[in-house]
């Protein structure tokens, strides 16, 4: 599955990992988020609700592009730089192509629309 992340008029591509934390945030979508910074690493949102973390692994090490899950907090979080091991943090998807999308100011916020990309049917 892929997803479609658009902050104004820039889009980003993502591919959807296969577990069931990604397969509940999906079953959200469309959603338009409030993206704002956190620790100069990443851009978070908050959730209409919790996800699943069945199955979840304890935790990950994010890297540039993840879009995941921290399950303490409830929130999502788009990664644009390094950062370390995060219990709790479970990735959703990873960013294809677009990561320009999520280069705004520090100190404001954006919208952020994500959509499911259906394939075309032949």
């Amino acid at each position: 599955m892929k997803l479609k992340l658009t902050v104004g008029d820039r889009v980003a591509i993502a591919s959807v990992y296969d577990n069931p934390t990604s397969r509940d945030f999906v079953s959200l979508l469309p959603l338009t988020l409030t993206l704002r910074d956190y620790a100069s690493t990443e851009k978070i949102s908050d959730l209409p609700r919790k996800l699943s973390t069945h199955d979840a692994p304890p935790g990950s090490d994010p890297s540039i592009g993840d879009l995941s899950y921290y399950a303490p907090w409830g929130n999502v979080a788009l990664f644009y730089k390094e950062s370390r091991y995060s219990p709790g943090l479970i990735r959703i998807a990873k960013l294809d192509s677009g990561m320009k999308a999520l280069e705004f100011s520090s100190s404001s916020s954006a919208q952020l629309k994500i959509e499911l990309i259906t394939p075309d049917l032949p």
